[in-house]
């Protein structure tokens, strides 16, 4: 702490803030017909807001938290709270607005500037404080209003609070954008993978190889020693069942098929007849009827049980399922299976064993199907060494910017205003 912030007086929030509306305040939210409304999605965890979406006013002004212009938003519930989310509220049309009931709403009096109020709701030790003596169950855990109010700061003048405020503003928002570029490397990287794997399983790894019509729409050119088959003459659906000492599985979006992994800070919620359950035998294809529009497939990496609205297919000919587990992840591939499948609303399409067994797909032979899979197993190690290095950089700067923010508002960083 420097020697002028030794002599700053540290008081509660309760005796910094106001809980009831101005007469100017009231004024607004009387002339009001339409406010901003402001849902948990809309909150950043680096104090980011988004007030595009507007209510009625009749619709939300029960029932909702309302907010004015200045004021300073934290959200109550986990994981929110502890990931950062809150906000200083700016651009309101008509200064008042209304948002989830997950939120404490904290308005500066005159002893307090509301950027600088931010930033202490921002800093790790409140943050840290909050999580500590949050309440409730598991997975709806909250901060009280008690914590927040009882909650005591370091009060500089008004002039070093707006100065401090104006330092951190500089220095994060040059922080915030050293992560964003990062981040846009990795999703740079990830396109790059899904690039290089959509190549080899369609292409080949020989960019001179002759190519042909494949006459299939969604795949278009192959190589030209290349076959093609549909996925009935290559896979055969499994319906086992009866095996509840096998391990659990589930298919993944992000990550193909992995073992489930059981938490003990929230209450699973499985069938009690396991006889129901499919079995998945290790290096069988495995999909989520509800999902594979959107690349919910893989291969099982052991034996396993799987819920009964997955389908579960074994190879029977030349097929690796292994290459057919990137080909079923490509881009390509999801929209044929998007367009094969049923449903009347788009999220809720469902692909059938019978709608999947008549995809035609390329069959490489069996060296070359090793070949793609071992090159595409290389050229992943090496993204993802790309890709976890430029995460432990944003990481990095993520804990400078917290360790900046908490400096700064306990006056450990000598920020003077300007003269």
């Amino acid at each position: 702490m420097t020697l002028e912030a030794a002599v700053w007086p540290s008081k509660r929030l309760r005796f910094l803030t106001r809980r009831t509306p101005s007469q100017e305040q009231r004024q607004l939210l009387a002339k009001a017909s339409q406010v901003p409304f402001l849902p948990m999605e809309a909150i950043g965890e680096q104090g980011e807001l988004d007030l595009s979406a507007v209510r009625e006013l009749q619709d939300v002004y029960s029932g909702y938290t309302q907010f004015f212009e200045g004021d300073v938003v934290v959200a109550k519930i986990t994981p929110c709270f502890e990931n950062g989310k809150g906000a200083l509220i700016h651009g309101t049309v008509g200064g008042v607005g209304f948002g989830t009931t997950e939120l404490h709403v904290l308005t500066p009096n005159e002893q307090l500037d509301g950027r600088f109020l931010y930033y202490v709701t921002a800093s790790a030790p409140f943050r840290k404080l909050g999580e500590a003596a949050m309440t409730g169950a598991a997975g709806q855990k909250r901060v009280s209003e008690e914590f927040v109010r009882d909650y005591r700061t370091l009060v500089p003048p008004l002039p070093r609070q707006r100065a401090i405020a104006d330092f951190l503003d500089h220095e994060t928002a040059r922080i915030d954008s050293l992560v964003a570029e990062k981040k846009l490397m990795l999703g740079l990287l990830s396109e790059k993978r899904r690039t290089i794997i959509a190549r080899a399983v369609t292409r080949g790894l020989d960019p001179h190889v002759p190519l042909r019509d494949s006459g299939i729409p969604w795949l278009g050119e192959i190589p030209a020693h290349w076959e093609t088959r549909r996925v009935a003459w290559l896979l055969r659906e499994r319906d086992e069942r009866g095996d509840p000492n096998l391990p659990l599985l589930e298919v993944s979006i992000s990550s193909g098929v992995m073992v489930r992994e059981f938490s003990d800070a929230r209450i699973e919620s499985t069938a009690a007849d396991f006889n129901s359950y499919k079995i998945a035998r290790q290096g069988d294809i495995v999909f989520n009827k509800m999902r594979m529009w959107q690349g919910a497939v893989g291969v099982a990496p052991q034996d396993g049980l799987v819920s009964p609205d997955y389908v579960v297919a074994s190879p029977t000919g030349p097929l690796i399922t292994q290459y057919a587990g990137l080909l079923f992840r490509t881009d390509t591939f999801s929209a044929e299976c998007a367009r094969r499948s049923h449903g009347i609303v788009w999220d809720r399409l469902r692909l059938y064993w019978e709608g999947f067994r008549d995809i035609e797909l390329p069959l490489p032979s069996p060296e070359e199907q090793h070949e793609i899979t071992a090159f595409v197993a290389e050229e992943s190690g090496k993204l993802t060494a790309l890709q976890l290095a430029t995460e432990r950089s944003i990481a990095l700067l993520l804990e400078r910017r917290a360790a900046l923010i908490a400096a700064a508002v306990t006056g450990q960083i000598p920020v003077k205003p300007e003269a």
